[in-house]
């Protein structure tokens, strides 16, 4: 990555008119809670801090009641809409969104995903991760999400997360099935670790925001998977829900080895993803969704694997958290719904809900 320079933006780019416009954006009022719940609850933003708000055109709204919310915190913000910076997709991180994140001690980026975006969007986290900013990763964050996931009690999130990462943390086999036809067995490397990102964002862990998950890189994945809820990246918002097209996925020592589904198209475009590098089709990702403030799907990714339940992904383990001492420049989750969960082969899920609590 480049080194960082002066923040000179407002030179190089003099057109910042939406960044600027976001300070005073009328949104949508019953944005204001998830948007608090977010700075003050998830990222403890403090009076004094400096921050970065990172959004573009077509979520400006909820990146004003984001800004707005942390002006309240008492923090130093400084907003950025991508579109003053580049054209969308972005290739790379525009420099001055790395160089003010560099010099920020909190950050969040609220945008839609576009095609090909995820290597700029890795550009982005490389900085957070060095130089270790709380950071809250909002990518695909909708109306809808503001009024349901954003809005959780995250304190009960991530005391059922800290239940969860107790139960799997030291596993060895873990076991999923459901009616659709999914009947699939991971198993665990003790030296990897199990990562829980429920909503308490910390400097050495960032978060998606909805959160609410336990997830680790399994060290082998056998099995039938079959993705009847959603798949990530740009699939999410492309194809939406599948349950009339489940894409099934057979998967051996780790790797896809057949993906069937009836949406030819959907099939082909998927097929292509999973083999976009080495490890493009390797099993990154075992994850366990833990916000039981989420009730249903609404096929967007960013909230339904939060959904309790289980998905998998393909692609990247994010090994700067898990320890994975393997990497892929994609990473696409998959999703399948009202799962059956066994850890060491007891059942800690039926039918998509904790059989460890009160129903």
């Amino acid at each position: 990555m480049r080194g960082f320079e002066s923040l000179t933006e407002i030179n190089r780019y003099p057109t910042r008119h939406l960044s600027d416009s976001l300070k005073e954006l009328p949104f949508n009022p019953d944005y204001r809670e998830g948007a608090l719940n977010a700075i003050n609850t998830c990222l403890k933003v403090q009076p004094g801090e400096v921050m970065t708000v990172v959004t573009d055109e077509e979520t400006i709204e909820i990146g004003a009641s984001l800004f707005e919310a942390s002006v309240k915190a008492g923090a130093i913000v400084t907003p950025y809409v991508i579109e003053d910076y580049s054209t969308r997709s972005l290739v790379n991180m525009p420099q001055p969104i790395l160089e003010a994140i560099a010099k920020s001690q909190v950050a969040l980026y609220a945008v839609q995903s576009q095609q090909g975006e995820l290597p700029a969007r890795r550009q982005f986290v490389n900085v957070i991760e060095q130089r270790q900013v709380r950071y809250a990763h909002m990518v695909m964050i909708s109306p809808e999400i503001m009024l349901q996931g954003m809005r959780a009690d995250y304190t009960v999130v991530d005391s059922i997360g800290t239940k969860i990462h107790t139960m799997v943390s030291a596993c060895h086999t873990i076991n999923c099935k459901t009616d659709a036809g999914t009947d699939i067995e991971a198993t665990f490397d003790p030296d990897i670790k199990w990562i829980k990102t429920c909503g308490m964002i910390t400097p050495q862990i960032w978060s998606n925001l909805p959160a609410g998950e336990v997830f680790t890189a399994p060290q082998n994945v056998n099995g039938i998977y079959v993705v009847d809820g959603t798949i990530g990246d740009y699939f999410s918002q492309k194809y939406g829900n599948l349950e009339e097209f489940p894409i099934t996925l057979e998967i051996e020592n780790n790797r896809l080895r057949s993906a069937h589904c009836d949406n030819k198209y959907l099939q082909t475009e998927f097929w292509r993803y999973v083999h976009l590098s080495e490890n493009s089709d390797r099993i990154g990702e075992w994850a366990i969704g833990a916000n039981i403030g989420v009730k249903k799907m609404i096929y967007n990714l960013l909230q339904d694997e939060k959904l309790p339940g289980m998905h998998i992904a393909l692609g990247d383990p994010y090994g700067s958290q898990t320890g994975a001492d393997w990497s892929a420049p994609t990473h696409v989750d998959a999703i399948a719904k009202n799962c059956n969960i066994w850890v060491d082969g007891n059942q800690i899920m039926r039918g998509g809900k904790f059989t460890f609590l009160a129903q």
